[in-house]
Parts: structure tokens; C-alpha cells; sequence
């Protein structure tokens, strides 16, 4: 192998302007317990953005390569390392057990290689490409775990998502369908609604023209306290913010709001009566397991789920993907191949 490799640094906290190029950064070494894989595909998430601008009460160890999901294949295989050979495609599952994530406490995925424990390694089977499997974990494999690990979502229900643009909101749009629910996608425009309309999406709500919860209840009817009926059976809600109590005020008698994550705020004003007048589900769902990432990819391969990919870019332009995420200027996945 080569001794230097192309990599996109970030050296301190701040702006995307703080990603930088470097063509010089060390080739990583195959330590004992561990794999170098040749990165083929990389993909961001929001998460990388949280990750340059510096998180309160996360210490990321600098300098870092961003990047939490890659795909790629094995170049070098260290000592005690068994049922792998040089050559094999994987995808990585980005948690490492001892360190943390990928891409924020130890190097990620956009750079040429990586060093990746053993244990973080899933097969990959022959019909999906990198960028499809690079574009799983965070996004995908979130989606999954809320929707299909903790069984929230049957044949029928009526199935509001908040964020539908993004990777885990597209992955939630494709795989509630799988499941057989009807569809209502929230998003920031036109052209978005669309888009996501095409990949399933039975309604769309642009709610920059009108607020979500309104649409929902002059659709479906004012969720009644005394009976079933009137309002939608699930509300996704990765946003948080301003957009909970409007959230709680259009689920139905017994019905169920999924979370994983706050984009848009972690500290939303509350409003307790409609979780138990309408005795609300609040359910939470954290990360992903190899499960769902082997699950997801045998839905690929099955042609039961496209992953949505926005764009492809080099290595070099990784930077304006990030910043494309961060304006939320996309519909799916932003994937780097470096």
C-alpha cells in the first residue's frame, strides 16, 4: 500500500470552511483486531455538521477525518483477525465499542482509507454497490430500527413524516410504504414534495405554505378524545422544536409519535394533555444494529428498496456536500467517493 492518502480534515471546530483537503495524511496500519479498508463510498449526515461546528459536552479529538458511513474494500488485515480476506467488499457499521463513533471520536469514512475494528464489519452482498451501502447506516438503518425492530408501523395506518427530504426521512418514507401504510410527506417545497412522491409518498405537505397539523385534521378529521377516529395513526417526528405540540394535536385516540433524533431542538415546549386525554405513544428509538444494516441490504439486493442518493461527489467537493446538508438543500443521501 501506499504510505500518504488524500483525506478531508477537519482542525478545529467552526464553519465548513473548516473541512479542508490534505493530500499528505498517513495511511492507517492494520493494528491488532482490526482491518485498513480502501473506502469506495462515504456518505454525510447531519450529524457531520454538529461534528465541525463542535457539540456542548463532546470533546471530538483533533485533528479528524469527518464521515460516519463508508463501504468499501479490505486492504490489510491485522493480527487475530479471522473470517476476513484482503479483497472483501463490506460495509461498517460506524460504531466502534471501545471509542465511539466514527468520523467524531476516531477518523471516518471520507478518505481514501480507514482503519475499522473487525467487529464493525458486514458482508456485502454482491448486487449492492458501495454508494448504495455507504448510504445505510446513519440514515437508513435509523429508519429501520423505528419503523420495523420496534413494530410501529402496520398495513393501513395513515403515517405522517416530518423531514421527508432528508436520509432517515427518505429511508422512513420507503420503508413505511414497504410496510403498506399510507404516506403523507412533509417538506420545504414544491419540487421536494414531488420527489418524494415519486418514491412512494401518497400525500405531501410543503409546510413552508401551510402548517402540517392543520393539513393533516382537515384531511383525516379532528382526532375525537372519546372514540377513534379523526387524525393519523403515526406522526415521525425527528425535527422536535417548534414542530412537537403541533405534532401531538393531529394523532389520533391511542395513537403513536416516533422519534430519533432533534434537528430542530431538544427542549420543545410540551403539552402533556393531548399525550394521555388521547393516550399517546411517545417512542423513542436509538441508532442501529448489524441487524438492520444486513436487513436493509437485503432489501437492495432483492430489489424491494432504491436508496435515494442526491449526489456523487469526489473528494475534493465533499466540503459543498456538507454545506448542501446543513441548508438542507437535498433530497437523500450526499455520497463521496474518494
Amino acid at each position: 500500500m501506499v504510505n500518504t492518502m488524500k483525506a478531508l480534515v477537519l482542525a478545529e471546530h467552526g464553519g465548513i470552511e473548516n473541512l479542508a483537503v490534505v493530500t499528505d495524511k498517513p495511511v492507517p496500519t492494520a493494528d491488532e483486531g482490526h482491518v485498513v479498508i480502501r473506502v469506495r463510498a462515504s456518505s454525510f449526515n447531519y450529524h457531520d455538521v454538529f461534528t465541525v461546528r463542535g457539540m456542548p459536552g463532546i470533546k471530538v479529538p483533533l485533528p479528524v477525518i469527518p464521515g460516519l458511513d463508508m463501504a468499501g474494500e479490505i486492504a490489510e488485515i491485522g493480527a487475530g483477525v479471522t473470517g476476513w480476506s484482503v479483497g472483501d467488499r463490506v460495509l461498517v457499521n460506524p460504531l466502534n465499542k471501545k471509542k465511539g463513533l466514527m468520523g467524531e471520536m476516531l477518523d471516518g469514512g471520507m478518505a481514501e482509507y480507514c482503519r475499522v475494528a473487525a467487529d464493525q464489519l458486514i458482508k456485502m452482498p454482491d448486487a449492492v454497490t458501495f454508494e448504495e451501502a455507504a448510504s445505510l447506516p446513519v440514515a437508513y438503518g435509523t429508519a429501520h430500527r423505528m419503523l420495523i425492530t420496534h413494530n410501529t408501523v402496520k398495513a393501513g395506518d395513515k403515517v405522517l413524516i416530518l423531514g421527508a427530504s432528508g436520509g432517515v426521512g427518505t429511508g422512513c418514507v420507503m420503508l413505511a410504504k414497504h410496510l403498506g401504510a399510507e404516506v403523507i410527506a412533509c417538506a420545504g417545497s414544491a419540487e421536494k414534495i414531488e420527489r418524494l412522491k415519486e418514491l412512494g409518498a401518497d400525500e405531501g405537505v410543503n409546510y413552508r405554505e401551510e402548517e402540517f397539523q392543520k393539513w393533516a385534521i382537515a384531511k383525516y378529521g379532528k382526532p375525537q378524545r372519546r372514540s377513534y377516529e379523526g387524525g393519523v395513526d403515526v406522526v415521525i417526528n425527528f425535527t422536535g422544536g417548534d414542530t412537537w405540540v403541533p405534532s401531538l394535536k393531529c394523532i389520533k385516540r391511542g395513537g403513536k409519535i416516533l422519534t430519533c433524533g432533534a434537528t430542530a431542538g431538544f427542549d420543545p415546549k410540551e403539552d402533556l394533555r393531548y399525550i394521555w386525554s388521547f393516550e399517546l405513544q411517545v417512542i423513542g428509538s436509538n441508532s442501529f444494529y448489524d441487524d438492520n444494516l444486513s436487513a436493509l441490504m437485503d432489501l437492495i439486493a432483492e430489489g424491494a428498496l432504491k436508496v435515494v442518493i442526491d449526489k456523487v461527489l469526489p473528494l475534493e467537493e465533499a466540503a459543498s456536500g456538507l454545506a448542501m446538508i446543513e441548508n438542507r438543500e437535498v433530497l437523500g443521501k450526499i455520497v463521496v467517493t474518494p
